[in-house]
């Protein structure tokens, strides 16, 4: 496969970012428009909220500089779930996430999940951040860096430090603090 034709899987290329998807606003990011725009079939604003919500996912399975199978299958999975989407267009939609997360993610984070919190409802807020620590957990257990990235999704969704840990303590079985010392 040529670096162009994965590039534009990928939704890397201005001619894709710039693409479908339409009626962008100028408070969208790069990274959800070129999410967005590979989800054509969806009304524009639902795209956006649905790409921001995979981005952040992507932000959490990539806070520890590394993204596993098993969370990769888990946002698989809530995506096409959240979003009414196929198999398909759910991992294309966390692959372009992934992607963004590992090449953007110190400049995007803070701004995409803003752009969530404007899109979203607090009930939505609350079922991102609940997803969030879903994903974390996936690989059976939750590193620190995981629950701390968590911890600032969920301040800038503009949620209390009280409702972060009562999302928290529902996963306080994957919390490697919790957990004892791994094997040899």
């Amino acid at each position: 496969m040529s670096l162009p034709r994965l590039l534009a899987l990928l939704g890397l290329t201005s001619a894709q970012a710039g693409g479908a998807g339409g009626g962008v606003g100028p408070r969208e990011t790069e990274t959800v428009r070129r999410i967005a725009a590979r989800l054509e079939g969806l009304e524009p604003e639902r795209a956006r909220r649905l790409a921001a919500f995979a981005y952040v996912l992507a932000r959490v399975a990539h806070a520890d500089l590394e993204i596993d199978a098993s969370e990769s299958a888990e946002m698989e999975r809530i995506v096409a779930a959240h979003g009414g989407l196929d198999a398909a267009e759910a991992a294309l939609a966390v692959e372009i996430a992934k992607s963004s997360a590992r090449l953007f993610g110190g400049t995007e984070n803070y701004v995409v999940t803003r752009e969530f919190r404007d899109l979203a409802s607090p009930a939505e807020r609350l079922e991102l951040l609940e997803c969030a620590y879903a994903v974390a957990a996936a690989n059976g257990s939750i590193s620190a860096l995981e629950s701390a990235e968590c911890a600032r999704i969920a301040e800038e969704l503009g949620m209390s430090h009280a409702e972060d840990l009562a999302v928290r303590s529902a996963f306080r079985d994957k919390l490697s603090l919790f957990q004892g010392p791994k094997p040899r």
